[in-house]
């Protein structure tokens, strides 16, 4: 396999970044890739701005599903790269770049290369938001074509290049978006008597938001309540009317899930009461957790430890994120975490994941594929 060229991939997918959704340019890249491949190997359907893909089988006995997430983040890249993001306030800071461009490698590879079974190569958009895998899932498009089993990747900055990281179960955490508005009454800063004041509202808020995991979940459980960006206000010396708080919710069980949101509801009431304002939810994208196939997982495991086509490391649940998991509610399959050793994490605007665990993820990946397409 010729890695310098999915390498020249990889930069060249990084540079266009995208919402969900609006992945017009890397949807054009990825037609205008599979336009050089063998068309009577291939059936090509798009979805929105994603691409469903299938490669026919020699002796087909199922379907052997494969996905990508496509879109970027609303992040300004501080990377030290010379082919950073053309797209002002966004970036691949997620792995998106690699994931597309290993798809894309094993979508090559197989159809010169044959194997007995189905191949649908997902390319899916939307994941960070607001969710692309469950309408994909729902759609006709995909519902013609949908596979017997489904497999995905991550990387993981905090594991060295060369390793694959999975377990049997849970491996990414339920997640919610949360955004509270709240409404009071501005006025003048020097009669804070004739006005109510939605930042200290909001601060009081804050607080309280972060009693709910301490007082409300099982301790032997696990859940987040993170508020990343709080707004209020338009001058240093007007009351604040209006406040709004965005952040996030992971919890391990959906029970904990419902649980967090009953108590966030309940505490938002005693802040309407207390500071005489109006308040609104909306919980946004919500996504379901990923729990990898009991069998299959364990399959995948013993292939890594007697084909050895990457170091193998037995990993523990994430409250990691992904949409991946209404895939998996539905279809068996599994994700796994690739190593691309890298100081800073997701999300991060410096992240400098390492193009050396390309080559890894389309051996390991190729080598699997082959073996379960033809001796299963």
């Amino acid at each position: 396999m010729d890695t310098e060229r999915f390498i020249t991939i990889r930069r060249q997918l990084h540079q266009i970044p995208e919402p969900g959704f609006q992945e017009y340019k890397t949807q054009q890249f990825i037609l205008d890739f599979i336009k050089g491949l063998p068309k009577e190997r291939l059936e090509v359907q798009t979805w929105k701005t994603g691409v469903l893909v299938k490669v026919p089988g020699l002796n087909p006995r199922k379907t052997i599903g494969y996905r990508t997430d496509m879109d970027g983040l609303p992040i300004s890249e501080e990377t030290s790269y010379d082919f950073t993001s053309v797209h002002n306030g966004y970036m691949h800071a997620c792995g998106h770049d690699l994931h597309m461009t290993i798809a894309l490698g094993l979508l090559d590879h197989f159809v010169h290369h044959p194997v007995d079974d189905h191949l649908l190569f997902i390319f899916q958009p939307a994941e960070e938001g607001p969710g692309g895998a469950l309408p994909l899932l729902l759609s006709e498009e995909f519902q013609a074509v949908k596979p017997d089993m489904m497999l995905a990747l991550h990387i993981a900055p905090e594991y060295p290049v060369g390793t694959v990281a999975v377990k049997e179960g849970l491996l990414f955490a339920n997640t919610s978006e949360l955004f509270i508005d709240l409404k009071g009454k501005g006025g003048h800063a020097a009669y804070p008597h004739l006005a109510n004041d939605m930042v200290v509202a909001a601060s009081h808020l804050v607080t309280q938001l972060q009693s709910v995991v301490s007082r409300n979940i099982d301790p032997l459980d696990s859940a987040v309540i993170t508020v990343g960006k709080i707004t209020g206000g338009t001058k240093q010396n007007i009351i604040a009317e209006t406040a709004r708080l965005e952040g996030t919710i992971r919890t391990l069980s959906s029970a904990s899930m419902i649980k967090v949101k009953s108590r966030i509801e309940a505490i938002i009431k005693g802040i309407e009461a207390s500071f005489e304002c109006e308040a609104a939810i909306d919980y946004g994208s919500n996504y379901y957790q990923v729990y990898n196939h009991e069998e299959l997982t364990k399959e995948f495991i013993s292939f890594l430890e007697s084909s050895k086509p990457a170091d193998f490391y037995r990993c523990r649940e994430a409250m990691t994120g992904e949409d991946f998991g209404y895939f998996l509610k539905e279809i068996p399959g599994f994700m796994f975490w690739l190593g691309v050793d890298c100081e800073y994490g997701l999300h991060h605007s410096c992240i400098e994941p390492k193009e050396e665990a390309i080559p890894v993820a389309l051996r390991t990946l190729s080598s699997y594929i082959e073996w379960k397409a033809t001796s299963q």
